[in-house]
């Protein structure tokens, strides 16, 4: 069965940067774009990155655009989302999940895997 798990959320201040880890396991990763999304207090879920399974094509919210970078390495069955300057806004539980290949009108096809979400909180 199909496992994703994410890890390095936490508490940082406005400016500031984290790196967040999805680590997955049960499915073909190499074969599977990836995707993360984010979903604040009383908030819609929102996509904020997908990456191709070779890692060539990237697309990301126009929230997080020029801030945060995805990155995956197969051999680690790993995907990563790096979050710079980070604004208070950008507070939420963070989900990775499979298969993303792209933004929602791009990519019509929900995922069938989720991960169960790391909380990211940022400071003023």
């Amino acid at each position: 069965q199909a496992q994703l798990v994410e890890s390095g959320g936490g508490l940082v201040q406005a400016g500031g940067s984290l790196r967040l880890s999805c680590a997955a396991s049960g499915l073909t990763f190499s074969s599977y774009g990836m995707g993360w999304f984010r979903q604040a207090p009383g908030k819609e879920r929102e996509f904020v990155s997908a990456i191709s399974w070779t890692g060539t094509s990237k697309y990301y919210g126009n929230s997080v655009k020029g801030r945060f970078t995805t990155s995956r390495d197969n051999s680690k069955n790993t995907v990563y989302l790096q979050m710079n300057s980070l604004k208070p806004e950008d507070t939420a539980v963070y989900y990775c999940a499979a298969p993303v290949n792209g933004p929602p009108g791009l990519d019509t096809n929900p995922p069938n895997y989720w991960g169960r979400g790391t909380q990211v909180t940022v400071s003023s």
